[in-house]
């Protein structure tokens, strides 16, 4: 009999170890804010105020822990201009461009969820998140 059954990790990723290259994708771009983030940043470049106004239910720390762990993973760039008041600016990578077509099958498939007969307590309109983006993003 094998000592230990479970699993070995085979990936690694940031020094932690990963099962799963789905893994590796949720520690990136998983959490309340970052896919949202991600989604609103699809269309255009936007300033960090604009970011707070489209997610009223987070706080100005959280916002920023999240837009940091992106900048720190490569997705988004954060630009400084140097002007009094102090503009931010959070836009796109190349290499987070390319995470696109997988929030766009993302969005898809909430949409059909949303629509199913199959989730009828999901019928209710959505004030937050991607529901303020989603004509904008489309």
């Amino acid at each position: 009999m094998v000592e230990n059954d479970k699993p070995q990790p085979q990936l690694a990723y940031r020094g932690k170890h990963y099962y799963c290259s789905v893994d590796v994708t949720l520690a990136v771009i998983g959490g309340k804010w970052k896919p949202a983030i991600l989604w609103h940043l699809k269309k255009r470049t936007l300033r960090f105020s604009e970011l707070q106004r489209k997610f009223p239910g987070t706080t100005r720390k959280m916002l920023t822990q999240q837009l940091r762990e992106l900048e720190t993973d490569g997705l988004i760039r954060r630009e400084v201009f140097a002007q009094v008041p102090p503009r931010v600016e959070y836009s796109f990578t190349d290499k987070g461009r390319s995470i696109c077509p997988v929030l766009d099958l993302m969005y898809d498939w909430g949409k059909q969820l949303l629509a199913s007969e199959t989730a009828p307590e999901a019928q209710v309109k959505l004030i937050e998140g991607c529901a303020a983006g989603d004509a904008e993003a489309e």
